[in-house]
């Protein structure tokens, strides 16, 4: 009983530590993001070379990311794993079935404003949280 105990602890103790590493390098990703959209206008007097410095740093800090996201999923038990990548599904397929659609809107003029990326990100995000939600609640 003991044993299984200390083998709990220790399967928290590693999702906590993932956990936090995601979570670092999401919020490093994002500055890297901001840097690279704001930096140009505000800071760098769009400088062709600081721009592409910022492009990079945002690529290669959006790698790490991606590593840290596959660690964690990795680090999760069969059923989190499940849970995590039916919600990745979901959002996958959301962003397809209504970002071509939306684009489209924009290239004929059927919306009264220009489809930017941004939206596409905030219905993804919005998409795998209530999918997240969901699973975890299902498989509860």
């Amino acid at each position: 009983m003991n044993q299984l105990k200390t083998s709990e602890n220790g399967y928290r103790s590693r999702i906590c530590t993932n956990t936090r590493r995601l979570a670092g390098w999401n919020g490093a990703w994002l500055a890297a993001t901001v840097l690279m959209k704001f930096g140009p206008k505000s800071l760098w007097n769009q400088s062709s070379v600081f721009t592409l410095l910022a492009v990079g740093l945002d690529v290669a800090v959006g790698a790490g990311m991606i590593l840290a996201t596959k660690k964690y999923v990795m680090e999760l038990d069969e059923l989190q794993q499940k849970v995590y990548l039916n919600a990745l599904g979901t959002t996958a397929g959301v962003a397809v079935v209504a970002g071509v659609p939306y684009s489209v809107m924009d290239l004929y003029h059927v919306i009264p404003f220009h489809a930017e990326i941004s939206h596409l990100l905030l219905l993804m995000g919005l998409t795998f949280i209530v999918s997240f939600l969901y699973g975890t609640w299902r498989y509860r």
